[in-house]
């Protein structure tokens, strides 16, 4: 396969993953939201940003090890037919996942930007997603996809309201 069509499929890739990490980010705030209000929470990040840069680098590998597994058995499940148990697993793994590391990665992200070859591949990633996150903005389909989505939330937002008075 030439070097170009391999490229062409990394950037589809790449942007598939951008794109669903942004439609996905409505549906886990909620639950990032409360997490960081958690006083067990906020310890922990303190006691993170007190270690030295290198050791909050190891430490978000940690998650990884703890939930790549799990990610593994939920697509054994689901290649074994049990669909419902392996998706379930697959989207509580990469959630969990997804929330530890964002936390560590808040907590210690001062110190981890002083590693240079680190905050140069954070800034790479932030604007190649920012890259991404425009031209799918541009298109009709997520103009319509966000209309949607803005309608929903109202309905749902109308409807805790009429449920908080009842």
């Amino acid at each position: 396969m030439p070097v170009r069509a391999l490229l062409g499929l990394a950037d589809v890739a790449v942007a598939i993953f951008v794109v669903s990490a942004e439609l996905a980010r409505p549906l886990y705030r909620p639950l990032y939201e409360a997490l960081s209000r958690l006083a067990l929470v906020r310890r922990l990040e303190a006691g993170i940003s007190r270690l030295p840069r290198f050791a909050i680098l190891g430490l978000l590998a940690v998650p990884f090890f703890g939930v790549e597994p799990l990610k593994l058995l939920g697509v054994i499940w689901i290649a074994e037919g049990h669909l419902w148990r392996g998706l379930a697993l697959l989207a509580g793994a990469y959630l969990g996942s997804f929330l530890l590391v964002e936390r560590i990665y808040h907590a210690g992200r001062a110190k981890l930007l002083t590693i240079g070859w680190l905050a140069a591949a954070i800034g790479f990633s932030a604007r190649v997603r920012e890259a991404l996150l425009a031209r799918a903005r541009a298109t009709r389909a997520w103009q319509v996809a966000a209309a949607a989505a803005g309608r929903a939330r109202a309905f749902v937002r109308r409807l805790l309201a009429r449920t908080a008075r009842a």
